[in-house]
């Protein structure tokens, strides 16, 4: 099992002085999780969507990092392969490059992209991008590991060149997919690929995906291999607020899982920008019974649920918000519906930053060493 966290750098503010905050809290965190003896740190890549991912340039974020850091794991949590976007010759050197510098940590995710906003922005229509990443998935690794390379493909056309360096693994770091839906858990899992389940769906849905994953990694042909480093493994999000306060931490985890997916639903169907000033900070309310709930809502969809239930306390919308038995409790089940790795993501627009390195600490000095315990 691994225990990772994964970033957006989603911000409230949008601003200069925005931008210089998330960036400064995501390096303190970081450092901290290095200490604490976390797995990989993740770093998605968007472009153009305001406030929901100012994370667009993961190729510099991770190599400060890896100097911040001592042995931490690296991960583009992907990167995105339009060729005018991320051409495949400078993703192969910049891979390698960070894979030399970090002794080895590099985590190497591929993707798409998911908005027509960020499509768009280099040309592209987001409904014709899937065979011109197919051709740099198979693309890169190549370069990985030959000394020259010549290609003539639809998309991509190098003539024949050596290209250096060489990555500090052998023969490339681990390769993983971004996966959304059942077609992709198929590519991946097809393809030898990692799989990173970047979704809310919660334990039943991690146990539907990884059959198809599964399923189709045990069918996988050798032709259909991306790269030369095969590796069957699946990571699952886990949204996570963990506090000695169970009531606070699901207050501050709900806002900020209520601002996600709304300024997700934002840019990927264009629902209104969310706006936190209009929220009310306590969720709290009483049921018709007098019994302490949480009510809030994600978009037009109204939830309530009861945090003095055992059994609802782990329904979605909770995910692992509330005390680390709470925590341990959550990711226990996503370990039992075939995750092999945890994507602990915190940083979640309105969580402060108290919040998110208390969660760390939570998780870094409890959650983590009860399952290495467990497994030893």
């Amino acid at each position: 099992m691994r225990f990772s966290l994964i970033y957006e750098a989603q911000t409230t503010d949008a601003s200069r002085e925005g931008d210089r905050r998330v960036f400064d809290e995501i390096v303190e965190q970081v450092e901290l999780a290095d200490e604490l003896g976390f797995d990989v740190a993740w770093c998605v890549e968007h472009t153009a969507l305001s406030n929901y991912a100012h994370m667009s340039a993961p190729e510099t974020v991770l190599p400060f990092l890896a100097g911040r850091t001592r042995r931490i794991g690296l991960g583009h949590g992907v990167v995105c392969l339009p060729p005018a976007m991320n051409h495949p010759v400078k993703v192969a050197e910049r891979i390698a490059t960070l894979d030399l510098l970090s002794k080895g940590r590099v985590h190497f995710g591929v993707g798409k992209g998911g908005t027509q906003q960020e499509a768009g922005t280099f040309g592209y229509d987001l409904n014709e991008l899937h065979p011109m990443i197919d051709e740099s998935m198979y693309l890169v690794p190549k370069m990985f590991v030959q000394h020259e390379i010549e290609h003539d493909g639809t998309y991509v056309k190098i003539p024949r060149r050596p290209i250096h360096p060489k990555p500090y693994q052998d023969p490339h770091p681990p390769m993983y997919l971004a996966c959304t839906n059942a077609d992709t858990l198929t590519r991946a899992g097809s393809r030898g690929l990692g799989a990173l389940v970047l979704g809310f769906g919660g334990p039943e849905d991690v146990a539907k995906k990884n059959k198809i994953y599964r399923d189709a990694w045990k069918h996988r042909k050798p032709e259909d291999q991306v790269g030369f480093r095969p590796i069957e493994h699946l990571a699952a999000l886990c949204p996570t607020i963990v506090l000695d306060d169970n009531v606070q931490a699901r207050k501050i985890g709900i806002k900020g899982q209520r601002y996600f997916m709304e300024s997700l639903g934002h840019w990927y169907a264009n629902a209104p920008k969310p706006d936190p000033s209009t929220w009310d900070d306590d969720v709290t309310a009483t049921d018709a019974s007098g019994k302490a709930v949480i009510k809030t809502n994600f978009a037009s969809e109204k939830v309530s649920f009861d945090f003095s239930d055992p059994q609802m306390m782990m329904m979605n919308p909770n995910h692992a918000y509330g005390t680390v038995q709470d925590c341990i409790g959550y990711v226990s089940r996503l370990i039992e519906a075939g995750a092999d790795e945890i994507l602990f993501i915190c940083q979640m627009g309105t969580v402060p930053q108290w919040a998110q390195m208390e969660t760390i600490k939570n998780i870094g000095r409890h959650v983590i060493p009860h399952f290495r315990r467990k497994a030893a």
